[in-house]
């Protein structure tokens, strides 16, 4: 869609711009509290299920096993990396992944190379999409890492409840989606308010 693009393109720029200060601030803070690289790049799947890569600010430790599910908590997440992640500030340089072209500022999340793959059917229209920084699941799992943590094997249930619960809102959005709903969606994410009027 040329609006949505075209939307991306101005906001991903002036967003860059103006929050440079802030990127600044939060990479030299990663420098001196948490050694090795300030970026966290990572293979995720996008539009038509081409891989790219995306950035966002470092937030685990260098050496860690694990999943690609997040628990509040867990010990592979630095003290500021659980703040970076708690406001959602490890996110801002995926504004260049937008800039890019590689995402779009509303959309799915892009999952991990895998994922994509359990997507069987009409599921799989979803991936006709650009992914998102934000998005309609996003605001509905605003909380994630808070709900996995309460359960008692959280890899299970974010395959079992969430994912599949994410899938289902994704492919709405796909219906429903417009410059609107976008600016709703914006608007929600940055002032952690709930969408109305959505299912």
């Amino acid at each position: 869609m040329f609006i949505k693009r075209t939307f991306d393109l101005i906001a991903s720029f002036l967003g860059l711009l103006i929050l440079l200060p802030v990127l600044l601030v939060i990479a030299i803070l990663i420098k001196v509290r948490m050694p090795g690289p300030v970026f966290f790049i990572q293979d995720r799947v996008g539009r038509n299920g081409r891989l790219f890569k995306m950035v966002k600010f470092r937030t685990m430790k260098l050496y860690h096993d694990g999943s690609s599910v997040s628990v509040k908590g867990e010990s592979r997440i630095t003290p500021l990396g659980a703040k970076l992640r708690k406001y959602k500030l490890d996110e801002l340089p995926e504004l260049w992944n937008v800039l890019k072209g590689d995402m779009s500022l509303v959309g799915p999340r892009p999952d991990v190379p895998g994922y994509a793959d359990i997507l069987k059917g009409n599921n799989r229209l979803i991936l006709s999409l650009r992914p998102g920084i934000t998005g309609v699941a996003s605001l509905k799992y605003a909380n994630e890492e808070e709900v996995l943590a309460l359960q008692e094997d959280p890899i299970r249930y974010n395959k079992e409840v969430i994912y599949p619960d994410k899938v289902r809102i994704n492919l709405k959005y796909l219906e429903k989606q417009s410059l609107w709903l976008d600016l709703r969606i914006i608007f929600c994410t940055i002032f952690s308010r709930d969408l109305k009027g959505f299912d």
